[in-house]
């Protein structure tokens, strides 16, 4: 029996993460949940899945659901705050931990679970965009391991050979290429694109997301975060990874080998997919998923990405290219600018426009540990937030 934590238990990832462990009830269990505020889905997990920790980031959240439990005659032991969501990712009961906390709030709790020298499952990009050297560097020390969750990279290493170590280059690969759906608005002109609401910007024609995610996925920053969690993970340099547009969403990336060879990882879009093959591995382990049917799914389209309409990707690239803290950077001034945009104080267009502004602002420096890069993070978040004060558009 392994047991598993799971950093962000009530979003999609968490939620697809008990679906696949409630598959398995011989193989895994669910030791310990960890969530931001969300007291009555995390309560509805603690009745169904008794896990012997519970963590909510957020300390009135944590003290209602005490209450709840206690009530209901449960014994889960309630932690609260960032110290409790990282004391649950070093669990030696849970050597498994799911990461899957969105944005710069799941690094420590990441980071941590590093530190421990845990079957690290790494579905927050943002922990290897912010901090990979770090993390890198920690998960070397303890000895952990590091297995991608994102669609695109878990494709990627089931597409490399066995037995290579996070962040050393492949031998005899040539480069990699990340597939993108495109988003809502992969059709629709420039003009329209800066019109687009919120609504429309988390309408995903493939996969069911947070709205966060969604929106980066509209302006094409998903991929771009892709871009350098890819190069850092996989050892390769910027040259080497590329975007192409994928509509279908069935090719979740690629690599190309030096002798012309290319692999390619497919499968129906669905989450549970990537989270069943780190839960299992080495091994193969069911999860639910319909079986992809090819007749039906018909012709494969590929295309380039259009930068000039979703600038964020080759934002995202710049950011790469600089290094030291400007992917920390890039990062923190598109939270801030989404959630801007998400409550109406911001139109579509000026998520990028924000992001452009921080960074050419904030001069790169170095990563090398994590209060550098939190300096930064809070830096281009101050920064960020004035650019959204004086912007002067709203949808």
């Amino acid at each position: 029996m392994i047991g598993v934590a799971i950093l962000g238990s009530t979003g999609t990832i968490g939620e697809n993460t008990l679906d696949v462990i409630a598959r398995h009830p011989e193989r895994f269990r669910a030791v310990a949940l960890g969530a931001r505020r969300d007291v009555t889905k995390m309560l509805a997990q603690c009745e169904r899945f008794r896990p012997d920790y519970a963590a909510l980031a957020e300390t009135d959240a944590a003290a209602t659901l005490e209450r709840e439990l206690r009530a209901r005659g449960l014994p889960t032991r309630v932690l609260a705050g960032g110290q409790g969501l990282e004391h649950i990712a070093t669990l030696k009961e849970a050597p498994a931990v799911m990461a899957g906390i969105v944005g710069a709030a799941g690094l420590p709790s990441t980071l941590a679970a590093a530190r421990a020298g845990q079957r690290l499952m790494i579905a927050n990009k943002e922990s290897l965009v912010m901090a990979g050297p770090l993390l890198l560097a920690l998960a070397r020390a303890s000895g952990a391991t590091l297995l991608p969750i994102d669609s695109e990279h878990n494709a990627i290493f089931q597409c490399l050979p066995p037995g290579l170590e996070a962040g050393r280059a492949p031998p005899g690969v040539r480069r990699i290429l990340l597939t993108a759906s495109g988003g809502p608005f992969l059709d629709w002109s420039a003009e329209r694109i800066a019109q687009a609401t919120p609504e429309q910007a988390c309408k995903h024609p493939k996969w069911v997301m947070g709205r966060k995610i969604s929106v980066d996925s509209a302006t094409l920053m998903n991929k771009g975060l892709e871009v350098i969690e890819a190069r850092i993970l996989f050892g390769l340099a910027l040259e080497q990874v590329e975007v192409v547009v994928h509509r279908q969403s069935l090719v979740h990336s690629l690599v190309e080998y030096v002798d012309g060879s290319m692999l390619a990882q497919l499968g129906s879009p669905d989450m549970r997919t990537p989270i069943a093959h780190a839960l299992g591995w080495p091994e193969r382990i069911d999860s639910g998923v319909e079986s992809l049917d090819l007749a039906r799914a018909g012709t494969l389209q590929f295309e380039p990405p259009d930068m000039a309409r979703f600038p964020c990707l080759a934002l995202a690239r710049e950011a790469a290219r600089a290094g030291g803290t400007a992917p920390a950077v890039l990062n923190a001034a598109n939270e801030v600018a989404v959630a801007a945009f998400l409550e109406g104080r911001l139109n579509f267009s000026g998520i990028a426009a924000v992001i452009e502004a921080v960074v050419r602002d904030c001069p790169a420096g170095t990563a090398e540990d994590l209060d550098s890069v939190l300096a930064a993070d809070a830096d281009a978040r101050r920064r960020a937030l004035r650019e959204v004060g004086g912007a002067g558009v709203t949808v």
